[in-house]
């Protein structure tokens, strides 16, 4: 994939402005690539927009490398495919991964068609994460980026496995040290512009702030396991199962033991709290899922997966039927609606799927 037989394969960058996407570029045309840097602008009315700034540094990045740079704005994609369903989805109290969703719908949706509608025989971008194609297969398989501290293979549990075969991950082999060092080495301009936070596209604004503008939620009433009101929250959709935080206790002293929020209403506009994070009896957690993507072959068994970030993995069984895919994760959690639940066999992430509805069972 990066011998130096590369003059005639033409790859088209994401250029976001930040040091990974640069490093990217600059790795792929040192392999001899033919590199194109597109700048993807996504701007959103009422809602910070960097891409000004941004843009500039991609520019910078491409004159530097002395390679074609080109611009695409998919602020209406984005809106309409990413920024609604969230939102959608949110007031449903559900709990939408909106990163996930700009991968499959955005970065390798839109400007993967753009790319390859306009000769490109890869798309690449800055993501930690690896593509591997077995000897003698049709397909494609993901695997985690080497650096645990950033793999991003679970932000890019959809992107189907037919487009990951024309997909790049320059430094997914690497570590986030090092390529701060290659920034150097190549004397990018970007080479110490801090990592961006925040979520796709949207710079650095929380889920919450995202609430607050887009739903308005008004104060309700914190119930405990008997439905007795104990005291105040700030609206039902700013909670996720298993919180700990956000609400106030109408008898609260410093010696109070955590509540944690175990159940939510959106229409009633309350929350259920305990001081039990789990029921005592809670050994598993059942989970069906919908919208699932595989990628590779994937069959029923046992494997482990994670319902958020960077969080452990579970050991969970697996069973893929013809109409459902269940799920029997071995611990208890509090898994919120909505979220995206990801398998992972080893290093080699398999896809995953969004959850349906999920139980503690005995």
């Amino acid at each position: 994939m990066f011998s130096n037989k590369n003059k005639n394969i033409k790859v088209f960058v994401g250029l976001s402005g930040g040091v990974d996407s640069a490093v990217s570029a600059a790795l792929l045309k040192e392999r001899q690539y033919e590199v194109t840097g597109v700048f993807i602008r996504i701007a959103l009315p009422g809602y910070p927009c960097s891409a000004g700034e941004d843009k500039i540094d991609a520019q910078r990045v491409a004159a530097h490398l002395k390679i074609p740079f080109m611009e695409i704005d998919l602020s209406k994609e984005y809106q309409e495919e990413v920024f609604a369903y969230t939102i959608a989805e949110l007031a449903k109290g559900r709990t939408p991964n909106p990163d996930t969703l700009c991968n499959q719908k955005i970065k390798f949706g839109k400007f993967y068609e753009f790319a390859r509608s306009r000769g490109a025989d890869f798309v690449a971008t800055g993501h930690y994460a690896q593509v591997v194609t077995p000897v003698n297969s049709s397909v494609s398989e993901l695997f985690t980026g080497v650096d645990p501290e950033k793999d991003q293979s679970y932000f890019l549990w959809m992107v189907p496995e037919e487009v990951l075969m024309h997909v790049l991950f320059p430094i997914g082999h690497l570590r986030k040290p090092e390529v701060r060092k290659l920034a150097e080495k190549f004397g990018l301009p970007n080479a110490r512009r801090k990592d961006s936070q925040g979520l796709c596209f949207l710079g650095d604004i929380s889920i919450d702030e995202m609430i607050m503008r887009e739903l308005n939620p008004t104060p309700g009433d914190m119930l405990d396991e008997r439905g007795h009101v104990v005291g105040t929250h700030r609206g039902a959709a700013l909670y996720t199962l298993g919180q700990r935080h956000g609400f106030e206790l109408q008898a609260h002293t410093p010696d109070t033991v955590p509540y944690f929020v175990i159940a939510k209403n959106n229409e009633a506009n309350t929350i259920t709290v305990s001081t039990s994070h789990l029921p005592i009896i809670a050994k598993k957690t059942k989970v069906t899922l919908t919208n699932t993507n595989w990628i590779g072959h994937v069959e029923s068994g046992m494997y482990k997966a994670r319902f958020r970030y960077r969080q452990k993995l579970i050991p969970v069984e697996l069973l893929i039927q013809s109409a459902t895919v269940a799920v029997t994760l071995l611990e208890p959690y509090y898994i919120p609606e909505g979220q995206s639940l990801v398998f992972y066999s080893g290093e080699r992430c398999l896809g995953g799927g969004i959850v349906d509805n999920s139980e503690l069972v005995a």
